[in-house]
C-alpha cells in the first residue's frame, strides 16, 4: 500500500482548504491521512469519504510524531493563531516532528506573505529557505481570498467599509488553491524548491470587486475606504482576537501600499484550468452570500 499523504487542517471551517485537497485526492485514489484537531461529526464525515483520520495538535510535538509516522509527502496549513505564530517553528510540518519521521515533500499554504517571511524579504531568500526545507511552497495572496467568509468583503447588504484605499488585489477562490496544492501533492517531485503564487485572474481596488459582487447577486454593494484605526476599534469592541485584529490592519496597510497587486499564470500552469473570478465564485456561491446578508440583517 502507499503511504499517505497527510492533510493538516482537514476538518478546517474557515476556507476548508485542507478539507476540499482531502476529497479531490481522495477522488484521484490517493491514501489521505487527514489530520483533525478534535472527534467530532466533521472526522466522521472525512471518515465516510474514505480517509484515515487522525487527531494531532501542532503544538504538541509528541502527539505530531505519531501523526506523521509513515507519511512522505503532506500539506501544511495553519490558521492566523497567537499560539501558532510564537511557535511556528516547531508546528508539525515545518518543525522536528516532519524532518525525524522522514517526509522529505511538503507543500504549505503561505497566507501570510510578509509576516511569515519578516526575516527573508527578498523572493530568491525565500526560495533559499523553501529548498533548504525540501518544500515546494505554494503561496496564495497576502489579501483577502474571495473564499474567506469571515472577511466581510460583500457580505453586507448595501456597502463594506473597510481601509483598503485604492490598492490592488487578486483574490483567489480557495478551490483554486485546493486544486493546485492537490496537483502537487499527487506528484510532488518537479516542484521541489520551487514557490508558487497563487492568484486570481484580476488584480484591481475594492471598487471594482464590489462591481463584480453587484453583478453576481443582482443587488448594489458598494465599497468605502475608512481609517484604519475607527475600524481596528470597532473590530476589537466585537470581540475578534488582538492578534488576528493586528494581523487584518497589517493587510489593510499593506494593501493600501500596493503590497498585493500581483498577477501570476500559475494556477493555470500548474492544473490546465483557469482560477475563478470573484464574480463567477460569488454567483456560484450566492445561496450562502444571501444567506448572510439575511442574518446581518436581522
Amino acid at each position: 500500500m502507499a503511504n499517505p499523504i497527510l492533510v493538516s487542517g482537514a476538518a478546517g471551517r474557515v476556507g476548508a482548504v485542507g478539507r476540499a485537497i482531502t476529497e479531490l485526492l481522495l477522488k484521484q485514489g490517493k491514501a489521505v491521512r487527514a489530520m483533525v484537531r478534535t472527534e467530532d461529526e466533521h472526522a466522521q464525515a472525512l471518515r465516510a469519504l474514505g480517509a484515515e483520520v487522525v487527531v494531532g495538535n501542532l503544538l504538541d510535538l509528541d502527539s505530531m510524531h505519531g501523526v506523521i509516522a509513515g507519511c512522505e509527502s503532506m500539506y501544511f496549513g495553519m490558521s492566523v493563531s497567537d499560539a501558532y505564530l510564537a511557535r511556528d517553528g516547531q508546528c508539525g510540518g515545518g518543525g522536528e516532528a516532519s524532518r525525524r519521521e522522514g517526509v522529505h515533500q511538503y507543500v504549505t499554504d503561505d497566507a501570510l506573505t510578509d509576516e511569515h517571511y519578516r526575516n527573508y524579504p527578498e523572493p530568491a531568500a525565500q526560495a533559499a529557505v523553501a529548498c533548504r526545507a525540501g518544500a515546494e511552497l505554494v503561496r496564495s495572496p497576502g489579501g483577502v481570498r474571495a473564499a474567506d467568509s469571515d472577511s466581510g468583503f460583500g457580505q453586507r447588504v448595501q456597502s463594506d467599509q473597510a481601509p483598503f484605499g485604492e490598492g490592488k488585489t487578486s483574490p483567489v477562490a480557495v478551490e483554486d488553491v485546493a486544486r493546485v496544492i492537490a496537483a502537487l501533492l499527487a506528484n510532488p517531485q518537479p516542484h521541489i524548491g520551487k514557490i508558487y503564487h497563487l492568484t486570481g485572474p484580476q488584480s484591481e481596488n475594492m471598487h471594482f470587486f464590489a462591481q463584480e459582487y453587484s453583478k453576481a447577486l443582482g443587488r448594489t454593494i458598494t465599497f468605502q475606504d475608512i481609517p484604519v484605526e475607527p475600524w481596528r476599534d470597532e473590530l476589537l469592541k466585537r470581540g475578534l482576537p488582538v492578534h488576528l485584529v493586528n494581523h487584518l490592519a497589517a493587510m489593510g496597510d499593506r494593501r493600501r501600499a500596493g503590497r498585493y497587486d500581483r498577477m501570476s499564470d500559475d494556477v493555470r500552469t500548474l492544473t490546465g484550468q483557469g482560477p475563478l473570478s470573484v464574480q463567477e465564485f460569488v454567483r456560484k456561491n450566492a445561496a450562502a452570500f444571501t444567506a448572510a446578508a439575511k442574518t446581518k440583517e436581522a
